[in-house]
């Protein structure tokens, strides 16, 4: 049963990497026994990951793809590395896919607080990484992110310790990120019954899929991503006259080309009447990583509250869960 509320989470937020940091331990592994690296998740769990992916994009010297679903890609072998993660350690679609890293014989590392992934673990002798319990699993990313992040950071022999520790000072205040939180929320007034689009870059686009995650999640509204540049070669299109959404710009300034086209493509979208809130991730650094994701966090919290939103519940996943448990008898 989940005790701790979002706003508590959010309050204590460095508490979960710390215990991160904590409870790590070395892996002993080397990026050059493997060929390959996946990434197995699902919602809370699996994002993580996918930022983790994106962080390592322009540092690993495997290729890292993430995962959610039941299956393996065909190139999956013995020579994969493979970490799943769950936080209750009872999602059915990353046990399935536990079972197929282990009949290949691959290299497996977990991520869990207990359940069937931790048992499975502990029974065949698997690296595991502990997390706490008592969370909603969409806010214990602070736990599965920095796990991610240093796991990998092992493989590759990159230190993200120094940062990751380094984040302790970001976090002993939070009032500065839940008022940027309620200067967007303020920002989009009177039209808070529209959608919310993220438009981002490739360096954020994992954190702009969380974003919509918690949106979707906590204040029931719906929040999808478009990534610049492809976005510019199709979705761009649509984008004429007044639109029923919010446009939210998350640009890691990273690339100059991208710039231009995030400055075209707001002048175009507010000349038509359209609001766009500038969210800057500078350098897709890890401490830029966390403080948006804490200040986007808040913002689904105090999204959800305007909206009359029950955040810490989500009945129609449970109900989806439920269904599929009838499924198996």
């Amino acid at each position: 049963m989940t005790h701790i509320t979002h706003e508590i989470a959010l309050g204590n937020f460095y508490h979960q990497v710390n215990f991160a940091l904590t409870n790590h331990h070395p892996h002993g592994f080397k990026a050059s026994q493997f060929s390959n690296i996946i990434i197995g998740g699902l919602g809370g769990s699996g994002i993580g990951g996918r930022i983790a992916k994106a962080y390592f994009s322009d540092k690993a010297t495997l290729p890292i793809e993430v995962y959610s679903d039941y299956s393996l890609p065909a190139y999956a072998s013995k020579n994969s590395l493979m970490i799943l993660s769950s936080y209750s350690g009872l999602t059915e679609e990353t046990l399935a896919m536990y079972e197929k890293a282990k009949a290949l014989g691959a290299t497996i590392i977990c991520i869990t607080s207990g359940g069937t992934l931790l048992d499975w673990a502990k029974e065949a002798g698997i690296h595991y990484y502990i997390v706490e319990q008592g969370y909603q699993p969409r806010m214990a990313i602070g736990f599965s992110l920095t796990y991610n992040l240093l796991i990998l950071g092992e493989l590759f022999g990159i230190d993200v310790q120094t940062e990751l520790k380094g984040l302790k000072s970001v976090y002993e205040n939070t009032a500065q990120e839940q008022a940027a939180a309620k200067e967007m929320l303020s920002f989009f007034e009177n039209q808070l019954d529209n959608k919310f689009v993220i438009v981002s870059d490739t360096v954020t686009e994992a954190v702009g899929i969380r974003f919509c995650q918690q949106i979707q999640e906590n204040a029931k509204v719906e929040a999808f991503v478009n990534v610049l540049p492809e976005a510019n070669h199709n979705v761009f299109e649509t984008y004429y006259g007044k639109l029923p959404s919010n446009f939210i710009f998350m640009n890691s300034l990273t690339n100059d080309r991208n710039i231009g086209r995030f400055g075209y493509l707001k002048q175009l979208l507010e000349k038509q009447g359209n609001k766009v809130y500038e969210l800057n991730v500078p350098g897709g650094t890890i401490t830029e990583i966390y403080r948006t994701i804490h200040m986007n966090d808040w913002f689904s919290i105090f999204l959800s509250n305007v909206k009359g939103a029950d955040n810490m519940t989500v009945p129609n996943i449970s109900g989806l869960k439920n269904f599929l448990l009838t499924m198996n008898a």
